[in-house]
């Protein structure tokens, strides 16, 4: 039950080989990469998407005129008290939401009975604990570390008492509202955007933490199964999923019951997903934040990685100018990662678990290639953690010269290529 309104190109279309292309990394003047002949450039190209008002008609269109199950507005009575559960960061959330209130306004629920709630980011992926977040002005949000904040809803199957955000327990009819994407250091979907356990009591996201970085991807199905228990025992039936579209615009919106908009949601994301050989030996990427730390750069590196070949060399570009943690700092000095990360477990220290478990995916995202960073970070501090040191745009464009194959990624932290 669910619709999807897309403003990209066919994913096979979303890798071109160019003569010469352009790429920002947050700098004054962009990275100028040139084809040499014989020596191929590819570039990835990020969907294409709406803003502002486009955007609001984007999703008021996959709300109102689902191609399959009823509008969001026969989810609804009025009387009923409503939550919009906005999990974690969504593109152009101020006209998402707008166009979500006007419809639950037009279909008769009386503004005071609308809230909107707003859950930070798990920043997982990000080896850090994100702040609290406020989808739009007027909103709320929701502190996962107040207790008070939470109620019971169920348990899970070992017995283990689940604590959601209390709003959404007392709601009539809660709105969910996501976005869905990839994680390429988690080797698929991100677990962002989904109301578990992003609206989880604090305990719970630790668990979790803690378990991702002992189990790493092992850990996902258990998410899985709990994220599937939460909206069954919620009765959410009303499930917008958005997927992101180049610079922070919005790309789709899909509605409907959650698996459903889900399924949408996946295909359209698969843009950000295309399909090529890892042939080439340098990847250049970029972030979609430059400035958003070293957890992107992870993740970018988990990209750059599926488009190159074995033993190759990852460029990344960016203004990062913040080192990684300790756990990070101390395996790349020549630590073995495992009791790392069994040391950090151990401590109890929320920040040293996440600071593990950032380096126990970038680990396995590098494997045996070389990177070299165009960032924010002083010469010593790079060469301190033995990757290479790229002191202006010209280091890295001479490399690319050098190369007898080069793929280039913009915001390659949200695209995940897929091997042919």
């Amino acid at each position: 039950m669910a619709v999807s309104r897309r403003f990209h190109p066919s994913p096979s279309l979303c890798f071109v080989i160019v003569h010469s292309t352009t790429l920002d990394y947050g700098a004054d003047e962009p990275l100028v990469l040139e084809a040499l002949p014989g020596s191929p450039l590819t570039a990835f190209e990020p969907p294409a998407g709406a803003d502002g008002e486009e955007g609001r008609r984007l999703v008021t269109e996959a709300i109102t005129a689902p191609q399959h199950g009823p509008p969001l507005a026969a989810h609804v009575v009025p009387g009923d008290r409503v939550v919009v559960a906005v999990a974690g960061e969504v593109p152009q959330a101020v006209a998402v939401v707008a166009a979500v209130r006007d419809c639950l306004l037009s279909a008769g629920i009386d503004p005071a009975d609308v809230t909107v709630l707003g859950g930070p980011r798990l920043g997982f992926e990000a080896g850090v604990e994100a702040g609290i977040h406020v989808p739009v002005p007027g909103g709320l949000a929701f502190d996962p570390e107040i207790e008070a904040a939470t109620a019971y809803l169920t348990a899970n199957e070992a017995g283990r008492p689940l604590h959601l955000a209390r709003p959404l327990i007392d709601a009539d009819v809660v709105v969910a509202v996501g976005e869905w994407g990839w994680a390429p250091a988690l080797g698929g979907r991100s677990i962002e955007g989904e109301l578990w356990p992003t609206f989880a009591r604090g305990s719970c996201r630790h668990d979790l933490l803690k378990t991702l970085t002992r189990r790493g991807r092992g850990a996902l199905a258990d998410w899985k199964s709990s994220m599937h228990e939460i909206a069954w025992q919620l009765g959410v039936c009303a499930n917008l999923k958005v997927v992101r579209g180049a610079a922070g615009t919005l790309a789709s919106a899909c509605f409907g019951l959650p698996d459903e908009a889900g399924r949408q949601a996946r295909s359209a994301a698969a843009a950000w997903c295309p399909a090529m050989e890892p042939t080439a030996s340098v990847a250049v990427a970029s972030l979609s934040n430059p400035t958003g730390g070293f957890g992107l750069i992870t993740a970018a590196v988990a990209a750059a990685a599926r488009a190159t070949r074995p033993g190759g060399t990852i460029c990344v570009a960016c203004a990062v100018d913040v080192p990684p943690g300790l756990i990070f700092q101390r395996w790349r000095q020549g630590a073995p990662l495992e009791p790392l990360l069994h040391e950090a477990i151990a401590t109890g220290d929320l920040a040293l678990i996440a600071d593990a478990l950032h380096t126990r995916l970038f680990a396995r995202a590098l494997d045996d290639r070389r990177l070299v960073l165009l960032s924010g970070l002083a010469e010593d501090v790079v060469e301190e953690l033995e990757f290479g040191y790229a002191a202006g745009p010209e280091v890295v464009e001479r490399l690319a010269r050098r190369a007898d194959g080069v793929v280039v990624l913009p915001e390659a932290d949200r695209c995940f290529p897929r091997p042919e």
